[in-house]
């Protein structure tokens, strides 16, 4: 009776009733060849998924990282929150900003010992910050330091930031999301007349770099930023990143603030020197922790257009965050076949513009995660049934969907 039991269950377990055992592919990484990178890499993009720490020791991740992609993003750990050192930094004989780079450096280590790219991100950022940074002495009980301190210390952490990374690991970041998020969402953050809506406030609370360290702070990242490249002598590509970029409001916001960097600066002939290279669209798509509005064509469309938008700009465009958002197990198989037809767009995109001007594109929401309260954040950011592994890091449909639209 056991063993009969036993041999229902399992016949029962591997029938594909559910949506789950339906969107899981019957292949494994290896039995992907060519590579998706090398399908990218033909259609003139990298592609790539983004690395946690605690994902450094899991070693199906890994593997799928490393024999499908060619680029990685560290999710939070090259960020200034993470990097700067109160205690260092308090105790620095020319009172500019210290970092521990020792998670970071882990991280970076890995990559470049597995012949994978990393998009550093992110040197600006003002959600998270630390606040201590502002303040004389980084101390938050000692009064906010003067615009010209703040100034020589974002100089400082910028230009540490970028030497450190390229000396000790040469060529493995090879660009970087100068700064993060910028424009505000509506006229409530951002002041009246200013045509680049750089936020004053964050879900109501005021923009730290903004407000102590004045309206030029995007314009003045940038400039310390390709100064420490071009010191550096390095090909290290320089980029905008935000949310909503492939919305109307957005786009229009990014040309006049493209045009502000990009003429902030001038060089020994008085010509305008070129400080940012790209746009990075985050690309969370579809309804935010609801259904609605996910899994719509228009998405699609709002994507092409929104790189030939900023290709018009003269910059080249990453896809730095993407998540196609899908909150129903029951649309498991309308999931993979939106990331088809979202892959056979960008497959198109570079041949039909005639170059390459979608040059990267990274995956955040890799994996399915289930609606917890813990986690609330994580699973209404990239979709509770979106990602190109099972919780499990089995490998999807939606994955074979994305390979299939590449080597089309």
């Amino acid at each position: 009776m056991k063993i009969a039991f036993c041999l229902l269950l399992c016949a029962a377990l591997l029938l594909p009733s559910s949506g789950v055992l339906a969107a899981v592919s019957d292949r494994t990484a290896e039995d992907y060849s060519p590579a998706l990178y090398q399908l990218a890499e033909e259609r003139g993009f990298k592609i790539g998924i983004c690395l946690s720490p605690n994902q450094l020791r899991d070693s199906n991740y890994l593997n799928f990282l490393t024999t499908q992609f060619n680029t990685t993003t560290c999710t939070n750990e090259m960020k200034a929150y993470s990097l700067l050192d109160q205690r260092a930094s308090r105790n620095s004989e020319d009172g500019m900003p210290r970092m521990n780079w020792s998670t970071a450096d882990r991280m970076v280590s890995w990559a470049r010992d597995f012949g994978v790219g990393v998009r550093g991100h992110v040197l600006t950022w003002d959600a998270y910050m630390t606040p201590w940074f502002f303040h004389e002495g980084y101390d938050e009980k000692k009064p906010i330091a003067s615009r010209e301190v703040l100034l020589a210390r974002m100089e400082s952490y910028i230009t540490q930031t970028i030497t450190h990374f390229e000396e000790k690991f040469p060529g493995t970041v090879y660009c970087w999301d100068v700064v993060n998020e910028a424009m505000g969402d509506s006229p409530s953050e951002y002041k009246a007349g200013d045509l680049r809506h750089l936020r004053t406030k964050r879900n109501g609370a005021p923009n730290p770099f903004y407000e102590y360290v004045g309206s030029d702070y995007v314009e003045y990242s940038f400039l310390y930023a390709r100064n420490a490249v071009e010191a550096l002598g390095a090909d290290i590509r320089l980029f905008y990143n935000d949310y909503n970029m492939v919305y109307n409001d957005k786009r229009t916001a990014a040309k006049y603030l493209v045009e502000s960097i990009n003429s902030f600066a001038q060089d020994a002939e008085g010509n305008n020197r070129k400080l940012i290279d790209g746009i990075g669209m985050q690309g969370y798509l579809g309804g935010y922790g609801v259904q609605q509005g996910c899994l719509s064509n228009d998405l699609i469309t709002n994507t092409r257009q929104s790189i030939e938008a900023y290709d018009v700009l003269g910059m080249e465009v990453h896809i730095t965050e993407m998540a196609l958002r899908n909150y129903e197990e029951a649309r498991l198989d309308d999931h993979a076949a939106f990331y088809g037809k979202m892959f056979d767009m960008l497959a198109k995109v570079n041949q039909e513009l005639g170059h390459n001007a979608l040059t990267c594109v990274t995956i955040w929401g890799v994996s399915d995660v289930t609606p917890n309260a813990w986690n609330e954040y994580t699973w209404k950011l990239n979709g509770t049934w979106a990602g190109i592994l099972t919780e499990k890091g089995q490998i999807k449909t939606s994955f074979d969907a994305m390979y299939d639209a590449l080597a089309e």
